[in-house]
């Protein structure tokens, strides 16, 4: 069974490229296509295990490797042009135009569907407004490009026999953009990564890039007007200025930059609790902040209502506001005693781990990969 994975881009990592390692683990001797590649050796060792990958012409453009977003237009001309005629199974790993690679009838096509393109569906207003884009001929022309690849995202989905979703959020955007239905299939978590610390300190936390839609300058305004209570913050990004002024005006807030993994996760255990304001596809790190026994208190949309269960590993607030925060971290420290134990906290992040990721995945495309009559070695 020959396999030929499809990913997105290369350049930075996260948990998309988790999942890939993930699925490259599972068939090592698959091959890897992307649009373009500029890992370095050290990236391609631990997401690749060391393999080269097969590229589409966008990586010899000019500026590819810092303004590759801008080739995006390109990018549905540019994925049709890899050709895996040979490979009996192809599994995209995607969240922009990786599943529109053609295949053949007798190809089996599974997607791993970390989202549509969500700036060309529900999320294109934002995009908009985030890149400045809300007015002028710049406006028009961005949002022509963004229809006509709206409209080749829901053309291309025809070409997928099976989709996977990585959270039940994605699976009615998959339902909502494409009319097609999708397993579910939690992203894998490096759950050993993150050990159980029982013993939590008086002190509430959070990480992430510092992006609009993360909300972290959100939480630190909420906890500007909690000055009993104390918030750490780690991460970096466009909106570090913000979550500076709060942290120099306000003594109960402490931001740290960017921090290497092994601050990360010693905040991450001894938090009392873990403050998530994102409306995420699915979310890595309320789940690794479980993993450390760790309750989280979240915005109870999006990924997180798969991954928080509410008054028992944590607790949802229901908008996006300094009010709804402050009143979820007052409702917390109310119920906290009620909630499971961190032992208990920590075995309900076990079932996202990514031995079950591989169970679950390498089942689903063997059974696939029967009905379809492919020969399997």
């Amino acid at each position: 069974m020959r396999v030929a994975i499809i990913h997105d881009w290369f350049v930075s990592a996260g948990g998309a490229e988790n999942v890939l390692k993930a699925i490259l683990n599972i068939y090592p001797e698959a091959d890897v296509f992307s649009v373009v590649d500029f890992f370095d050796d050290k990236q391609r060792k631990k997401y690749l295990q060391g393999k080269p990958t097969k590229n589409t012409f966008i990586q010899k453009l000019p500026f590819a490797k810092k303004k590759y977003r801008a080739y995006l237009p390109l990018m549905p001309f540019a994925i049709e042009q890899i050709n895996i005629t040979g490979y009996d199974v192809v599994i995209s790993s995607s969240h922009a135009v990786a599943k529109g690679v053609i295949t053949s009838p007798d190809q089996l096509h599974i997607c791993y569907c970390h989202s549509p393109i969500r700036y060309a569906w529900d999320m294109k207003f934002e995009y908009l407004t985030e890149s400045n884009l809300t007015s002028g001929i710049k406006s028009i022309l961005a949002r022509y490009f963004l229809h006509k690849i709206k409209s080749w995202d829901f053309i291309s989905s025809n070409n997928v026999d099976y989709f996977i979703a990585n959270s039940n959020f994605i699976k009615r955007r998959i339902a909502k953009c494409y009319r097609r239905d999708a397993e579910v299939i939690f992203p894998n978590v490096a759950i050993d990564e993150f050990p159980l610390l029982e013993l939590k300190e008086e002190f509430y936390f959070t990480a992430s890039r510092l992006v609009p839609y993360k909300r972290l300058a959100l939480i630190a305004e909420a906890f500007s007007m909690m000055p009993e209570k104390k918030l750490v913050i780690i991460g970096d990004g466009p909106e570090r200025s913000k979550v500076e002024r709060f942290s120099n005006d306000f003594s109960n807030i402490t931001y740290l930059g960017y921090q290497e993994f092994d601050v990360l996760k010693d905040y991450i255990q001894r938090a009392k609790a873990f403050v998530f304001a994102a409306e995420e596809d699915f979310g890595i790190v309320p789940l690794e902040a479980q993993a450390c026994g760790t309750p989280v208190i979240a915005f109870g949309k999006g990924g997180a209502l798969d991954t928080v269960v509410d008054k028992k590993t944590g607790l949802y607030f229901r908008e996006q506001t300094v009010p709804s925060i402050i009143s979820a971290v007052e409702n917390f420290e109310m119920i906290s005693s009620e909630l499971l134990s961190p032992k208990d906290i920590r075995k309900h992040a076990e079932q996202f781990s990514t031995d079950v990721f591989n169970k679950k995945f390498k089942k689903f495309v063997l059974n696939k990969a029967i009905e379809k009559g492919i020969a399997i070695n």
